[in-house]
């Protein structure tokens, strides 16, 4: 199993958030899964890789080659793949994984993330897609969710596309669950 993790390029202001990126690649470790993530050296991504990594795990850092040097890429990874641009990444990120994680992170992670939730919902992949909640970091994105809902321009069948828990190891149980039980042929998969 592969879990792709979206996070920030920096640490931000709560130490939770390092110390939650230091509980998923624990748990990864613990699980013997690999890790997948956008190939940075600084910030949540360089955290949770090298505590990978340094364990013995498998991870596979895919990076912008305009990125490399201001991400400052983890060059110590298992794979470090250079692509051409940030779609390429994103989308070769998805493929090599089995479930999607969203830890705390800024744009960059929401870009992920959203193109996650989006492909999704147009079947262009089934992987389970969970957001760690450290903190309540998100839970304004969970509430804009439900707010969606509510005035009509989401359905709450893609809403609940959207898996949310504050604790690493109950929060993987249920990706794992649902990776296990995702459709295995849909239109146009990725």
């Amino acid at each position: 199993m592969n879990l792709c993790v979206y996070c920030g390029s920096r640490t931000g202001v709560d130490p939770s958030y390092q110390s939650a990126a230091e509980s998923v690649a624990d748990e990864l470790l613990r699980r013997g899964w690999g890790l997948v993530y956008g190939g940075g050296g600084i910030g949540l991504m360089g955290a949770i890789a090298r505590r990978v990594f340094d364990g013995g795990g498998h991870v596979v850092g895919i990076i912008p080659s305009f990125l490399a040097s201001r991400e400052v890429a983890l060059w110590e990874c298992s794979e470090l793949i250079e692509v051409p641009s940030m779609h390429v990444r994103k989308q070769m990120m998805i493929e090599r994984s089995d479930m999607l994680l969203a830890i705390p992170g800024g744009f960059g992670t929401m870009d992920e993330l959203f193109e996650a939730i989006t492909w999704r919902q147009l079947g262009l992949h089934d992987r389970p897609i969970g957001l760690l909640n450290t903190n309540g970091y998100y839970d304004p994105l969970l509430s804009m969710n439900a707010h969606m809902v509510e005035r009509g321009f989401v359905h709450q069948h893609h809403a609940d596309l959207l898996v949310a828990d504050a604790e690493v190891s109950r929060l993987l149980d249920l990706l794992s669950f649902a990776s296990s039980h995702a459709p295995s042929q849909l239109p146009g998969r990725i």
